[in-house]
Order: C-alpha cells, then structure tokens, then sequence
C-alpha cells in the first residue's frame, strides 16, 4: 500500500515572536521541521513526503531537504491562501491510491507508535483521527455568558489525520468552506465518518517559546529509549 503524508507548514509563527516562521525554527540544533520529516521516514521509509511551505519559504526548505539522505522522496509544495488549499496542493501531487497522513509540520514530537496505530486503523475503517481527552474545565460562550460543559464528552484533536486516499481525495473537490478547520471536517461534509484514535499528549503543536523548552527536554528523554 502507497504511503503519503502531507506535512503542513504555512504558519506565520507571530506568537513565537521570531523572525522566521516557527516550523524554521532551531530545536537542537535543526529546524524544527527537519524532526517531523525524519519520524515519518524512520516509521516507513518508502513513504512520499509531500512539504507544503510558503512560497517564500521554498529557498528555506531546499534548504531542509539538503540534511537528508538524497533517497528519500521529499517533494516541495507550494501552499495555499488557507490550510484547506495548502493540504489540496499536496493531495493535488498524489497519482496513486494509498494512505495519506496530514501532519502539522510543527507537531515535531509524534511518534512511530502514533504513525503506525493511524496507518493501520485508516486500513480498517477508511480514517484515524487522533485525540486526547480534555484535562481542564471547558466553558460554552453563549453570548453574554457561559455553560459548563461535561469535559468527559470533549477530545482535543491532533495530527496526523490519516485517510484512505479514495476517501479524502474526492472529499477536497469542493469549494472551500470556513467551517473547514481540519481535513475531518472536510470528510464529514462530504458525507463520509470520521473515526477517532488515541492521540498523545506530548504531541503538541509547538506554538509559543515555552513549547521549544518543552520539546528539547522530551526529545532528551526519547534518547535513552526507543519511541
């Protein structure tokens, strides 16, 4: 079975207060994107990873893919005006049928058990959505107040979303809606089922300064052990 993954790195990375976008930023001495790549080619080497960076950020990923092994199969793509065209130019370069994961290219810390539990389950059921239970108390705005919710019925959700390409494919050939917040949306628009799997909660989407902190020291962990 072809294997894809279109790794989304358009962000802007204006909370990280920097002067490059965020998935460029140095975590151990390498761009942050540079680890995202290499877990997915450690987990299945023969997978196409398709780079969906901002075309003024192409030079910057040439860069990148010159730190890899030059057998890899690493394609650069341009993005989009949103991450629903960013994700369709990557689905675009996709001629042949398998499983496609959509990653967050600054989620830099997903493991192979994690790729692995999505390809397998996206064999069965068509999809694997990853996604933890919520741990704080969630409130409901509705208009001047807010309501409780039970967080008990709350998932926060991750990447890599992890579809049947016969599934997501003809799912994008749409017209693009703000509702659109992530590619399980835009399979349930088309009148397909979304199926959820355990997510993990060191998977976190690297955002603010803190977050690189964060990541260094579990990257140190991983170091002594396999992940």
């Amino acid at each position: 079975m072809r294997k894809y993954a279109v790794i989304v790195a358009g962000g802007s990375g204006l909370r990280m207060g920097a002067d490059k976008p965020k998935q460029f930023l140095l975590l151990r001495g390498k761009p942050i994107l540079y680890y995202t790549i290499l877990q997915f080619f450690k987990t299945y080497p023969d997978i196409q990873i398709l780079l969906v960076l901002p075309k003024d950020f192409l030079k910057e990923g040439q860069e990148l893919v010159a730190l890899f092994d030059a057998s890899i199969n690493l394609q650069l793509v341009t993005g989009g005006a949103t991450r629903f065209h960013s994700v369709l130019n990557g689905l675009k370069c996709i001629k042949e049928p398998g499983i496609v994961f959509v990653h967050d290219g600054v989620r830099c810390l997903l493991t192979s058990s994690l790729i692995k539990a999505c390809y397998e389950q996206a064999l069965v059921k068509g999809s694997a959505i990853p996604a933890v239970a919520a741990t704080d108390s969630i409130r409901i705005i509705q208009g001047a107040s807010s309501q409780v919710a039970d967080r008990n019925l709350v998932r926060i959700i991750q990447t890599p979303q992890t579809f049947q390409t016969s599934l997501l494919l003809p799912a994008f050939d749409t017209a693009y809606l703000e509702s659109f917040t992530d590619e399980a949306t835009v399979l349930e628009a088309a009148g397909e089922k979304v199926h959820l799997i355990e997510g993990d909660y060191n998977n976190i989407k690297i955002t603010r300064p803190v977050d690189l902190l964060i990541a260094e020291n579990i990257l140190k962990q991983r170091e002594s052990g396999p992940n």
